[in-house]
Formats: C-alpha cells, sequence, structure tokens
C-alpha cells in the first residue's frame, strides 16, 4: 500500500506554476494559454466562498520535497544533532547521581527520581509539542523547545536543594519536542517509500545520544563538580540551537504554502490564500485535544500500534535496566569511573552496526518497488528484523555469563561483544517497529509512531527507578548472572509479537478502523495518502481535524 502511495506522490511535481510562466514577457499569444491554465487550477481549488487555496499538487517545488539532496542531508544532520542533544540529556544525568547524594545528602534511589521525571515527562511531552509543528511550523516549535529545555538547565546547575533539580528536570522532560517532530520533518522532504534511508539516520540519533552520555558523564563525573553535568547539557543544548537557527529552514507543508500565498498575493494575485489562512478556528482547544488524544487512542485501539511500541519499549527499558549493571560487573576486572564509561562504546558501535547493516535491505527493497510499486506488503518492512531481533536475547544471555569476571578466568572484552549484539538489536527494533507503522498507517503513521516514542520514553523512565535495586537485591549466589538472565527471558517473550505481525499482519490490518480507512480514501483515489503526495506527516484536512477515529 505505502508502494501505491508512492507511485502517486511521484505524479505531483508534473505541473508546476514554474512551466505556466516560462512565458512570461513573451508574444500575446500566449497569454490566453496562461490565463486558461490558471483558471482550470483556480476553479478546481476554488472554494464556496470564492477564494482560492493553493495546494501541494500545484506548488510542488516550493515545498520540501523539492529541497535538492545535499540541503535535505544538511537539515537532517542538524536534527540528528538536535534529537542527540535532547536524548543525551536523559543519559548523562545517571552520572550524576552519587555527587548529588554527597551534595544534598539523600540515597542513591531518591536522587535516580530526577532520571525518571525527565524521561516520563519527555514521552508525554514529544506527543503535545506535535501538533504546534503542525500548525505552528517545525522551525519556531524546536526553537522553542531547544529555548525551554536550556533555561531548565540553568536552575538544576544553581540548584540549592535537590526539589529543585526534581522540578526543573520534570519541566525539561515536558519541554523536549523529541521524535514527533524530527520524523515530522523527515516527512516533509521525503515520500514515505523514499523515507527509510532518512529515518534510519534519525533513529540512529535516537538511540546513540542515549548512549554517548554515559562516555562523556564518566569524564564530568571524573574532573568536575555536579553542576557542571548540568552546564554541559546547557553548552550541548545551546550549540545546537544556534545550528538550527541558522542553518535549518522551514519544512512544514502548509506553512511553506501560506508564504507561496503571501508572496503572491504581494504580486497582485488577491484572492490566493494559503491552508492555514483558511481555517476556521485554529487553535480551537477541541481540535488540539483530539489531537492530542490520537496517538493515546490508537495505542490503545489498533493491536499493531500496542504491540509493536510494547515490544520498542519493553526493548528500551531492558537496555536501561542491563546498563545499570556496568559498573558492578566492569568493578570486577578494576574499571574506574572513566574506564565504566568507555565500555559504553561497544553499545555506540553496536548502533552504528544496525544502522549501516540496513542498508542492503533498504537498497533491494526500494529496486523491487521500483519494478512494482504493488510487490511489498508493509510487513516486509519488518523482514530484516527477524533476524536482527534474536541477537537482544542472545546478547543478554551472554552478557549475564560472561560476567563472572577475572575469577571465573573471563576477560572483560566478553561481555563488551555481547553488549555490542543487544545494541544492534534495540537498534533494529526501533527502527523496523517506525518504518512499518510508517508503511501500513501512510497519513496515520505520526500518531502510531507516536505511540511508539510514548512507551520507549515512559518505560524507560520507569526503569530508572527499579533497575538498581534489580540488580542489588536478588537473592543467591550469582547477584550479576540472575538479573540479566531473567531480562533475557523476558527478551524471548517481547519479542514474539514481530514474528507474528510478519506473518499476520495483513489479516491484523483488515480489522483496524484506521487503516481500513487509509485503504477506502487510496481506492477511490481521493484519499490522504494521495492527497499528501506520499507524505506521512503534511497537510491533510482529516488528520488535522482530530477525525482518524472515524471507522469505515
Amino acid at each position: 500500500m505505502a508502494a501505491q502511495r508512492d507511485n502517486r506522490g511521484e505524479n505531483l511535481g508534473t505541473s508546476s506554476p514554474a512551466s505556466d510562466n516560462s512565458d512570461v514577457g513573451s508574444a500575446e499569444g500566449s497569454q490566453p494559454r496562461k490565463h486558461q491554465e490558471n483558471n482550470a487550477s483556480s476553479s478546481e481549488n476554488a472554494r464556496d466562498d470564492g477564494k482560492i487555496e493553493i495546494k501541494e499538487a500545484d506548488n510542488h517545488e516550493k515545498l520540501g520535497f523539492a529541497f535538492p539532496t545535499w540541503k535535505k542531508w544538511t537539515i537532517l544532520t542538524v536534527i540528528f544533532a538536535v534529537q542527540v542533544s535532547m536524548n543525551f540529556n536523559t543519559s548523562v544525568y545517571p552520572n550524576v547521581v552519587i555527587p548529588l547524594t554527597k551534595a544534598f545528602h539523600i540515597s542513591g534511589q531518591v536522587a535516580r527520581i530526577g532520571q525518571m521525571t525527565f524521561l516520563v515527562a519527555y514521552a508525554f511531552g514529544s506527543e503535545l509539542w506535535a501538533p504546534w509543528s503542525e500548525d505552528l511550523g517545525r522551525w519556531p516549535v524546536l526553537q522553542l523547545s531547544l529555548f525551554l529545555v536550556n533555561i531548565w538547565q540553568i536552575p538544576c546547575a544553581l540548584a540549592p536543594n535537590f526539589a529543585t533539580i526534581i522540578v526543573c528536570r520534570t519541566l525539561g522532560g515536558l519541554s523536549s519536542a523529541g521524535g514527533s517532530v524530527t520524523l515530522g520533518m523527515v516527512a516533509d522532504m521525503w515520500k514515505a517509500d523514499d523515507q527509510q534511508y532518512a529515518v534510519a539516520y534519525i533513529v540512529l540519533s535516537s538511540v546513540g545520544g542515549s548512549a554517548i552520555g554515559p562516555v562523556i558523564g564518566a569524564f564530568i563525573q571524573r574532573y568536575l563538580s555536579w553542576h557542571w553535568n548540568f552546564w554541559v547539557q546547557l553548552i550541548f543544548g545551546g550549540a545546537v540551537q544556534l545550528v538550527h537557527f541558522f542553518l535549518v529552514p522551514e519544512t512544514r507543508a502548509t506553512i511553506l504554502l501560506d508564504r507561496e500565498a503571501k508572496r503572491r498575493r504581494r504580486a497582485g494575485e488577491s484572492n490566493i490564500w494559503g491552508p492555514n489562512e483558511l481555517k476556521e478556528n485554529r487553535f480551537a482547544m477541541k481540535k488540539i485535544l483530539k489531537i492530542w488524544v490520537r496517538p493515546f487512542e490508537m495505542f490503545v485501539r489498533e493491536p499493531i500500534v500496542l504491540c509493536l511500541s510494547l515490544l520498542s519499549g519493553f526493548s528500551d527499558a531492558l537496555i536501561f535496566t542491563f546498563l545499570e549493571s556496568f559498573q558492578p560487573v566492569y568493578e570486577q576486572w578494576g574499571f574506574g569511573i572513566i574506564a565504566i564509561g568507555l565500555a559504553f562504546i561497544p553499545i555506540n558501535i553496536g548502533y552504528i552496526m544496525g544502522w549501516f547493516s540496513f542498508f542492503p535491505f533498504i537498497h533491494r527493497q526500494r529496486e523491487i518497488r521500483r519494478r512494482d510499486p504493488n510487490a511489498l506488503q508493509p510487513e516486509a518492512r519488518l523482514h530484516w528484523l527477524l533476524y536482527l531481533a534474536p541477537l537482544e536475547t542472545i546478547g543478554l544471555f551472554g552478557f549475564a555469563w560472561t560476567s563472572l569476571g577475572p575469577s571465573r578466568n573471563v576477560h572483560w572484552i566478553a561481555p563488551m561483544i555481547f553488549s555490542t549484539l543487544i545494541a544492534i538489536a534495540n537498534y533494529a527494533i526501533y527502527m523496523a517497529t517506525i518504518d512499518y507503522m510508517i508503511a501500513a498507517y501512510g497519513p496515520y503513521s505520526a500518531s502510531a509512531t507516536g505511540g511508539n516514542a510514548l512507551a520507549r520514553d515512559f518505560l524507560a523512565g520507569i526503569a530508572a527507578l527499579y533497575s538498581t535495586p534489580f540488580y542489588e537485591n536478588l537473592p543467591g549466589a550469582n547477584k550479576l548472572e540472575t538479573p540479566t538472565t531473567i531480562l533475557a527471558c523476558l527478551a524471548v517473550v517481547v519479542t514474539i509479537p514481530i514474528y507474528i505481525f510478519y506473518w499476520k499482519g495483513p489479516v491484523i490490518r483488515e480489522r483496524s478502523p484506521f487503516a481500513q480507512t487509509l485503504a477506502s480514501d487510496r481506492k477511490q483515489g481521493t484519499g490522504a495518502g494521495q492527497s499528501k503526495g506520499g507524505s506521512t506527516g503534511n497537510t491533510d484536512e482529516k488528520s488535522e481535524a482530530g477525525e482518524m477515529e472515524k471507522g469505515p
């Protein structure tokens, strides 16, 4: 189905205003043809009130889809850095836990509340920001988000008590726009069947940001006071905000169409209007609440969204829990603060390996779709995950029973190798589930992937509280091996849905109100998938009005 959307989307740019204006200033004989074309376009887009609304199909060269490749990837690289900085804020905090216990005379478990509140607030914050990026544009929303996140770092760094840190960390999480906006920018610039390389890149930024924090945090913890944990977050966030301010233009289609309409009115076309300019009650609370509720509704009502989001969320929670074992495991070999931080490098290597492993898979599928746009079902996006998902279980079992330490003649490189396998699987689970939801839900995928992000951040936040007691308080002689073995057994359970959806996905989608509505729209040739040119996040009157809940 996604392939059909792509095939239609490629035709959107075939008639552009630029071609109509190419004869301006030529002989009078060209003028009637030009006016006829403009009148045809005008009558097609005219509203009942007589106003003419410009459409994506008539202005393709003004949109993000038409940006040159170098510009798209420059923008995406800046967004990569923005996403890394937001996730860095979640992962560098554990290195300040011990210093905070000494500074404010609190227990380590209390100090970890700052980690939990940030992640849980982040889970909901990214969903709350999404509607504003649809109406106001990606650029101002990301700028405001980055500004607020950076502002809340200041009272954390200067905090006279721990309560200040908890409050400001919570506000910082709510202020983080996260993947809801960054994935939306991918949809602004690539059609759905061309998005896979870009989506893979953004997924790398998300998981990578969570893995570089412990590496950098170790040096902060070793050589600087606890205040600098927050100052470094501020420096990183301020730097990416400045780069974003100067290098990233607006990409949201409706905003670019509004700008084009204003330009044309200044040029004398007085009755040309953009989509947002013609909306009534644009910021009505009822509409905003419907959009805010939609990701949560899909999370509850859609089996695909629910199960794959829980899979992705539990996988992330398993990783956060497992990472708490690094300190007691590697201390057996005499690792200090810096060495334990560097032990996270294999995690980063695993994420990069997972990213590269998808390249041949994506290339092969694109070639198949070029030959036959209808050849692949959305479930084909899960194919590579069938082979990589078991690495999570293998890695956890391997890490568990190579955590015996030097007393059992085990070298420290062994658990690092298995942690690399875990990282490859974690990247693959996040990437494939996001990619599948984009293909399965088309213009509804922004809400579908929102459930994925919600589950990952929320469950990781909860894991921040139970992870350390889990490794410290289990009875038995194998204090380190048993907890990770339990995680490995859980990994077996949470990966089972991958295989169910790969084989039974088409049957499950047939029972989905959202997927059925999308299929009906495409069959009629007038649905959201066509109007959006294959994008997953651009303008669609049904989606922005919050009417997705309507089934066939």
